[in-house]
């Protein structure tokens, strides 16, 4: 994808790009040759992951602030991608939060509308804005990465609002691809167990498990997820991972609680 063969190099947003796993997937693709958007709310630690970026891996690299929450903020960012580009290649639908893990009837009504709003709704309007610019192109189409988390299959104890979010994205991912078809636009889903980040600190101290007990859990390095994700996105248009699982190997994940 390098300019010197002749060919353009790819644009790639990543949403909730500025820290842990999304950073990662940045890094990722701006070392396979892509150019990165990265977004985020926090505009100091958006533009300090973009420089620190461009500087670890040659490429370009620019953040846009974005409430991936709010559908005028979010056509703003894609109108910036447009505007700057012209097109649009990959989507990452990356950034979503969690709330602390409290006994399902103690979970308030704000909590539970954030945790929708940064993880379904972000990435519905997201996708939403990918599809009237990958449709609209030349060349046709792009491809649409979500991350979904093990906890679109399996949830932990507590974490209700979490676990709907992600259950929501596998439904999100299938709809997305089979409305794509017609348009070039593949969608797939990674799953993704314990990668280290600061949202699953707490993992590794101890955590709450299916059988009562509390216990520390394997993680893994976040740089094998954006392994996987330039994987899913370097193949063709005409082929997609529809869902992969990236997960440490001793996590107790699978088995019987």
């Amino acid at each position: 994808m390098s300019g010197g063969s002749g060919v353009q190099p790819k644009i790639a947003l990543v949403t909730g790009g500025g820290t842990g796993v999304g950073r990662a997937i940045a890094k990722g693709l701006g070392a396979a040759g892509y150019r990165v958007v990265i977004s985020g709310r926090r505009a100091e630690i958006l533009e300090k992951a973009a420089a620190e970026l461009g500087s670890e891996t040659g490429a370009e690299v620019v953040a846009v602030g974005a409430d991936v929450g709010d559908p005028v903020s979010v056509k703003a960012l894609f109108d910036t991608i447009a505007n700057r580009y012209g097109r649009l290649d990959l989507l990452v639908n990356n950034a979503g939060v969690s709330v602390p893990g409290v006994p399902l009837e103690d979970v308030s009504f704000e909590d539970w509308s954030a945790i929708v709003s940064a993880n379904l709704t972000g990435a519905f309007l997201c996708t939403q804005q990918a599809f009237r610019l990958m449709k609209s192109q030349t060349p046709r189409g792009g491809r649409i990465i979500n991350n979904g988390s093990v906890s679109a299959t399996t949830p932990r104890p507590n974490s209700a609002p979490y676990t709907a979010t992600k259950h929501a994205i596998t439904g999100l991912t299938k709809s997305t691809a089979l409305d794509g078809r017609e348009f070039d636009i593949a969608c797939g889903q990674i799953d993704i167990g314990n990668a280290a980040s600061d949202m699953t600190k707490r993992i590794a101290a101890g955590v709450l498990q299916a059988n009562g007990t509390t216990a520390a859990e394997a993680t893994i390095d976040a740089a094998h997820v954006a392994d996987a994700v330039v994987y899913m996105a370097g193949l063709p248009l005409s082929a997609n991972v529809l869902t992969m699982t990236v997960m440490a190997t001793k996590m107790p994940f699978v088995g019987r609680g």
